[in-house]
């Protein structure tokens, strides 16, 4: 018999557990996640309005040859905006790596005479 999985409020994020130990207890970790969410946020914003003046110029054209102008464009465009996102998320993983690494190593660990009995 299968057993039926208790729905999930709305408000509920499932997360690993070593991820959501990081964003509590790592201050570079939380604003690290904040900034990409924010980036990920923007770059939606800017896809959908390109693709909304996309469409209103794909309505306008009067030629076959109008319309695959526009297409190619937003081809050209869409491709660019992609490449440059991948390439900012790429810098920011490792600006967020080189940062956490440091964290990290920053007067964490304890010494041999600092071990509770």
């Amino acid at each position: 018999m299968a057993t039926k999985k208790k729905p999930q409020k709305d408000n509920e994020v499932e997360a690993p557990a070593a991820m959501a130990a990081l964003f509590f207890v790592n201050p570079v970790f939380a604003r690290a996640w904040a900034d990409m969410v924010s980036s990920s946020a923007r770059f939606m914003t800017d896809r959908l309005q390109t693709d909304l003046e996309t469409q209103k110029a794909l309505l306008a054209c009067k030629t076959p040859a109008e319309l695959m102008a526009v297409q190619a464009q937003f081809l050209n465009t869409t491709m660019q905006q992609y490449a440059n996102e991948a390439a900012r998320v790429f810098d920011m993983t490792l600006k967020v790596s080189a940062d956490l690494s440091e964290d990290l190593k920053s007067g964490h660990a304890r010494d041999y005479d600092d071990v509770p009995v």
